[in-house]
């Protein structure tokens, strides 16, 4: 009951910790910003540079981050829970890439950023069913095949990714490779990422219940009179949605969806209507935390986030898998 309970401080904590990287996200960069600068920037019509710096890019780029950090956490989590399976995230799973790999085919053809999202979310429905697919053998398919099946897709998307680049015009290369690496620069859709990053928090509360069943097992929820098969369906396609949504305004952004849900359900427990809100906010602190760090550590020039992300990522993987072996 304690640990239901510590939801509200941990909560106001997580709220406290993107506030703080939102300032610090809006001050930090090439041009230095003071409080009185970001007050009148934000509280004030009149143009100026540092109006054009926080409106135009800072303020986009640091809620962008919030909002694809808190989606891939989300999907990771919904995924951990469906496969039972701690080491199960979009990335790993080969979901977001074959996210990545249908919205490249996206730009490729120049279609808008409607369009962009729409290939990259069918391509990571495509990919997750692609994984259940392959993994269906003798009894059905079990939580560590289908790990192992999605790390081939994974790699199967990586090879058609660098043919789209081979194949891609020279004046769009630089900038596809950096996207594909994270890139939050051109992040214009905020508001609507927000929005759904919300939607999701708030079904993950009304469909914790089932969920907290469905992590005991098939069988067990089948007994209670949950309908399995279609509450699967459902949860697979909001994972689909939101890792196209992320991936199509951020690019390939890996391990967040990992390292997230098992960072609240060490400090939370294991309810799913806790983890799914919590990891929606934690998930984006953390990508703040990285999109700043890949801002600042050499600046003026910006580091992909994504390396950043995988740089801690990797690690805490190998030291899952071998937890799992033991």
């Amino acid at each position: 009951m304690h640990r239901r309970l510590a939801i509200f401080p941990a909560i106001s904590v997580l709220l406290l910790a993107a506030a703080v990287l939102l300032g610090l996200s809006l001050a930090s960069g090439s041009v230095p910003l003071g409080l009185d600068d970001i007050a009148d920037a934000l509280f004030s019509d009149a143009p100026s540079l540092a109006r054009d710096v926080l409106i135009e890019l800072r303020l986009p780029r640091a809620m962008s981050a919030l909002a694809v950090g808190g989606l891939l956490a989300v999907s990771g989590a919904i995924l951990q829970v469906l496969l039972r399976n701690p080491l199960a995230d979009p990335y790993v799973m080969g979901v977001s890439g074959g996210a990545s790999v249908a919205a490249l085919v996206a730009i490729i053809l120049g279609l808008p950023a409607v369009g962009v999202d729409g290939l990259a979310a069918a391509g990571a429905l495509g990919a997750c069913l692609l994984v259940f697919a392959l993994a269906q053998g003798p009894g059905g398919w079990t939580p560590t095949r289908l790990l192992l099946t999605g790390i081939v897709v994974a790699a199967g998307a990586g090879s058609i990714v660098s043919l789209l680049l081979a194949l891609g015009d020279d004046a769009q290369l630089r900038g596809m490779v950096f996207w594909l690496l994270g890139d939050l620069s051109r992040a214009e859709r905020w508001p609507w990422l927000l929005g759904l990053l919300g939607a999701a928090a708030v079904a993950g509360v009304a469909l914790g219940r089932q969920l907290n069943v469905l992590a005991r097992g098939t069988v067990q929820a089948a007994t209670v009179g949950m309908d399995v098969r279609r509450l699967q369906l459902l949860m697979f396609a909001v994972s689909s949605l939101l890792t196209g949504a992320a991936v199509s305004a951020a690019g390939s952004i890996g391990f967040v969806g990992l390292v997230t849900p098992h960072l609240v359900r060490l400090a939370l427990g294991s309810d799913n209507r806790v983890v799914l809100p919590a990891s929606a906010l934690a998930g984006g602190v953390l990508l703040m935390a990285a999109d700043l760090a890949a801002r600042s550590l050499i600046a003026p020039r910006q580091l992909p986030v994504g390396a950043l992300t995988a740089l801690v990522g990797v690690p805490l993987f190998l030291v899952l898998m071998r937890r799992q072996r033991s």
